[in-house]
């Protein structure tokens, strides 16, 4: 088999490599100069001062010292005690403080009359958004995100499930993480990894399961790459659909069908159990054997199981996946020797997939049944898309299912445990639980909903069809807060300019659990303030009006904090709430709901005094507090039960076991056919984020990449007569876009297959993508449905 190091020098070194890939980013400092290290807080050359903060764009969770001078981020630079990056950046987070400082920041809140957003004041827009709530609270909804900061998804919660009795709250994250999570609920019965990014120095065999690592996770990739400079051996397989910068370092490259990983898991696995070749000791003390497609499932034998596979032949997988049976060995022998270390790693092309949770848990089974799970540099990773889709979304809960800590708002004694943390009345949490986010914005369209409060996410640009779920905007309340225009605010009858990163005070928790604490730096522009301060102000306004969920138990307000001396303190007043740390009163708050998941996050004190830490955090013999790096591993998670060696102590069956699932093969809900013979798949790049809100005011980023592009095969190209540049139609059942084409550019499909980028707004592709989504975690498929292509 050709591998693809075999025409190369040599893996480049980890600064080196991101050197390229990130378009040889001009330095650290804004305005030219070195920067030397800070550990915290403090003094440096020409009046700058440095403090530490997690970078602001993906979920890697990378350390960032931030020099400020007179007022404004001057300075950025990779923080070398930050054990998550060890001083490197990738090309945004170089660039992370430019981001601030866009031409056409939104400062002033906005108003839509007659049809026209117009200046208003705070006061004006905070009492129309109140008034609208207390129309009709039951039909208002709040649509967030994992870029939310911990304290912003809590008082949302707090807000909106707490107060207005409400559960229609989702997240942006619904859209790139529901499937791992509901993927280790039904595996082991509880959210989040266990591994962490130590095990990336650790690994013998990474593979990477339809995940452009080298792109969206560039400082994690030169953990990987960069080890083969020191000399050391790491072997990495590339399943993918099409070739990407991640391939380029891979030493296997194996290309399956789209849809087709289902079948190559469960070829491993029957690999694995034909040969004798799995761990059998480790199944039977740590597993349990299920099938169904749903949540529950049924028990069944590790008998019945091995004879369910035995469909998964490797002719069978090869029909289905397109993957031949030697490169569908390879990966089974790497599974099979016990002396390998083999890490798994995935993110968008496993989770946003109409079987995402099937395909989450088939990528455990197979780590189970090879006993590569729970050692150092052996397990299945999920990495995430944004900085604090972890911490916020998953950990917060806000979900429309879900309350605070791993809780449900189906649960009555949860409904009690959170009733009684918020001091609210019994019976104030409403059991039903609320719309998933494609239901939320189809009962928008559809009237049910009357409005919704939309923060740090652009919906009108990155949901699945945006014809059907947000074409019918303008005709309901939108309020919008954010930091810049965008498609959504275009729909908005009130904008919000919000407070942004070192803008405010800030906790995010990345991927590897480690949670991460930072201070506001600079004052944000104008008039923005704080999204928390937003939340708090209106609920205010609502308890002024004489709605009765803004009081707790005791009738006093729902967001009543006190100082020292005991007295309350007025946190929806600007003035107040700007000198008052309100994170740290909100977030110690908080923590006691994180304790019954055995999350248990650090003090509010101790996050200040770290560069993050990872949970769970607890106080050892000496009353220091220690943090674990990887969960259900005994010697290192301190709730582990001795003498098991891997305790599951939330699996579903309650005896310390997790679940291999049987799910099996199924076919995409839409297919190429002779009216629409390409696979469409859309993704980021490397230079922007998401929609490029941000990341699109950067100049030098927004120069490395100006616009989107559809990338085509070469073999198609040259057979539909298109060169690079030349303009092409795009059409898919739902729309149709024209876009210029990119031919032996940075990827390259597979024949039969494009692939367009969707960080540009003037190039909606996400009018073409389906809103199918998978059944249990309700996460849409934006990496296949089918198109027609044509030059134009």
């Amino acid at each position: 088999m050709k591998t693809f190091r075999d025409d190369k020098q040599g893996a480049s070194s980890r600064r080196e490599f991101l050197k390229q890939m990130a378009l040889a980013v001009a330095g650290s400092v804004l305005t030219g100069g070195r920067i030397p290290v800070a550990a915290s807080a403090s003094a440096g050359p020409e009046g700058l001062t440095w403090q530490k903060a997690p970078c602001r764009f993906c979920g890697t969770g990378c350390g960032v010292l931030v020099g400020v001078k007179d007022g404004r981020v001057v300075a950025v630079q990779g923080d070398v005690e930050s054990p998550v990056n060890r001083g490197l950046l990738c090309a945004k987070g170089y660039h992370v403080g430019l981001a601030l400082y866009g031409r056409d920041r939104l400062t002033t809140p906005l108003l839509r009359r007659n049809g026209k957003l117009e200046p208003t004041t705070w006061e004006e827009a905070i009492d129309r958004i109140a008034r609208e709530i207390l129309r009709s609270p039951s039909t208002f909804a709040f649509y967030g995100s994992g870029q939310w900061t911990i304290c912003e998804g809590y008082a949302v919660m707090k807000f909106m499930k707490g107060g207005l009795s409400n559960n229609h709250v989702d997240p942006n994250a619904r859209l790139c993480m529901a499937s791992a999570v509901v993927g280790m609920l039904t595996t082991y019965g509880v959210d989040e990894p266990s591994g962490c990014y130590d095990d990336f120095d650790l690994a013998d065999t990474v593979i990477l399961w339809g995940n452009n690592m080298a792109e969206m996770h560039p400082v994690l990739w030169s953990r990987i790459v960069d080890r083969r400079t020191r000399g050391e051996k790491v072997e990495i397989i590339d399943l993918a659909t099409r070739r990407t910068r991640t391939t380029e370092e891979a030493d296997h490259y194996i290309e399956f069908k789209p849809q087709g990983d289902l079948a190559i898991a469960n070829g491993i696995c029957h690999l694995l159990i034909k040969s004798g070749r799995y761990d059998r000791e480790w199944v039977t003390r740590h597993c349990h054997f299920r099938k169904g497609g749903d949540a529950e499932g049924e028990p069944m034998t590790f008998e019945e199981f091995a004879e369910w596979l035995e469909t998964y032949t490797p002719e069978y997988v090869r029909k289905v996946a397109g993957v031949r049976p030697d490169q569908l060995q390879l990966l089974a022998d790497r599974f099979a020797d016990p002396q390998r270390r083999v890490l798994s790693l995935w993110c968008m092309g496993v989770n946003q997939h109409t079987r995402g949770t099937w395909m989450n848990n088939l990528i455990y089974n197979v780590h189970f049944l090879s006993g590569k799970f729970g050692k150092p540099g052996s397990t299945a990773f999920s990495l995430t898309g944004q900085p604090s889709a972890c911490g916020t979304c998953r950990e917060v809960g806000t979900l429309g299912h879900a309350l605070p800590g791993g809780r449900l708002v189906a649960n009555e004694e949860h409904r009690r445990q959170c009733e009684e943390l918020w001091k609210l009345p019994p019976g104030r949490l409403n059991p039903t639980p609320g719309h998933h986010a494609v239901a939320l914005f189809e009962a928008l369209a559809r009237g049910e909903l009357t409005g919704v409060w939309i923060q740090v996410t652009n919906p009108a640009q990155s949901l699945p069809h945006l014809g059907k779920l947000t074409d019918r905007l303008r005709e309901r309340f939108v309020v919008v807060s954010d930091v810049y225009p965008t498609a959504t605010t275009e729909l908005a009858t009130v904008v919000l300019p919000s407070a942004m990163w070192v803008e405010k005070n800030g906790m995010y928790g990345n991927s590897e659990r480690r949670t991460q604490q930072w201070f506001k730096m600079v004052e944000p522009p104008g008039q923005a303030r704080d999204d928390v301060w937003q939340v708090i102000a209106v609920a205010r306004r609502l308890y002024e009006l004489g709605h009765p969920g803004m009081k707790n138990r005791d009738g006093e307000f729902l967001f009543t904090y006190r100082d020292e001396t005991g007295r309350p303190l007025e946190i929806w007043n600007w003035e107040v709430f700007r000198k008052v740390n309100v994170d740290r009163l909100l977030y110690e708050e908080y923590r006691p709901f994180t304790e019954m998941k055995k999350y248990c996050l650090a003090p509010y004190d101790e996050l200040v005094k770290a560069r993050g830490l990872r949970w769970p955090v607890v106080r050892d013999a000496s009353g220091q507090w220690r943090e674990t790096a990887r969960r259900f591993v005994e010697g290192e998670d301190p709730f582990v039960t001795p003498g098991r060696g891997v305790d599951f102590y939330w699996g579903k069956l309650k005896d310390g076991r997790a679940l291999i699932w049987a799910r099996p093969y199924e076919p995409p809900p839409e297919v190429p056919d002779d009216q629409y013979p390409f696979w469409l798949c859309t993704g980021r790049v490397l230079e922007h984020w998401h929609t490029g809100t941000m990341t699109r005011r950067v100049p030098q980023l927004h120069r490395a990449m100006p616009a989107a592009y559809v990338e085509l095969n070469a073999e198609d190209a040259a057979r539909l007569g298109i060169r690079n540049g030349d303009r092409v139609r795009i059409r898919s059942r739902r729309g149709e876009i024209v876009l210029p084409a990119r031919i032996h550019g940075r990827g390259s499909p597979a024949r039969g297959s494009v692939f367009v980028p969707f960080f540009a707004e003037e190039s909606l592709i996400n009018r073409l993508t389906l809103e199918a989504h998978c059944p249990l975690s309700k996460e849409p498929d934006y990496k296949k449905c089918a198109v027609a292509i044509e030059k134009v």
